[in-house]
């Protein structure tokens, strides 16, 4: 009995307890649990991944390849990695859940996901980059019941396999190098997200007719003409007829 309760206390002390709460990787991490740090590089790696799958898709689907990127500056889709910090926050408790209510929940999350990241970019850059209206069972072309299998199998694999290897990944990092690579990226990803936001905006104004009204948009038209712009975003079309940002950048 003595020797039951010394194992019990020494295994306590050595930080062990339920098989759902291993996988929190080392205490002493600057990103240890689920906290903003470890938000933070889940999404730039969602974004790296999502880069990366969507250029290797591309390829596979029409023999060449083309930009998949989601932002001006360096190779990352953002949609991704926002989507990765959505599926973490939705699904992170139900991590231990059976894989069929996981891959259910994660399938309607990821649609409705999907919807709002279209709809977003429709109304704030009157712009699409993907368009479902031609296929079964979509919702306003902007999701449909394939790509919502797709989300509900990526976020159980996702939650399942990938997000622990990840976290455990990331909790190997520093703390104090970690703290000041999180912060670099945060102002990085920052700049990029507006620069890129503009540069469409701008874009989607020049397309609808309208002459730079300010230093700043007659910049934007220098610095990312229409030639760069189609080669960032091939795939992206203008929606917004008639419509325009009166400001003019």
């Amino acid at each position: 009995m003595a020797q039951r309760i010394k194992t019990q206390t020494v295994r306590r002390t050595r930080g062990y307890s339920s098989p759902q709460s291993r996988d929190e990787g080392n205490p002493r991490s600057f990103a240890h649990g689920l906290n903003g740090y470890k938000l933070v590089w889940i999404f730039i790696i969602g974004c790296l991944i999502g880069f990366v799958v969507e250029t290797i898709w591309c390829y596979v689907q029409y023999g060449h390849f083309e930009s998949r990127k989601g932002l001006i500056y360096g190779p990352f889709s953002p949609v991704y990695g926002f989507g990765g910090i959505v599926l973490t926050l939705a699904l992170y408790k139900l991590r231990g859940r059976n894989g069929f209510v996981v891959f259910l929940i994660s399938g309607v999350i990821g649609a409705a996901f999907e919807f709002v990241c279209s709809w977003f970019q429709e109304m704030v850059f009157g712009t699409i980059s993907w368009e479902y209206s031609d296929t079964p069972l979509n919702l306003g072309g902007r999701t449909n019941f394939q790509y919502a299998v797709f989300w509900g199998l990526l976020g159980m694999i996702f939650i399942k396999h990938t997000y622990p290897f990840l976290s455990r990944w990331i909790e190997r990092i520093p703390n104090r190098l970690g703290k000041i690579l999180t912060w670099v990226f945060i102002v990085f990803m920052i700049f990029n997200m507006l620069i890129s936001g503009l540069a469409v905006r701008r874009w989607t104004n020049r397309s609808l007719g309208q002459p730079p009204a300010n230093a700043v948009s007659a910049l934007l038209d220098r610095l990312y003409p229409d030639e760069f712009m189609r080669i960032i975003y091939p795939n992206m079309s203008v929606v917004d007829e008639g419509a325009g940002d009166p400001s003019g950048t």
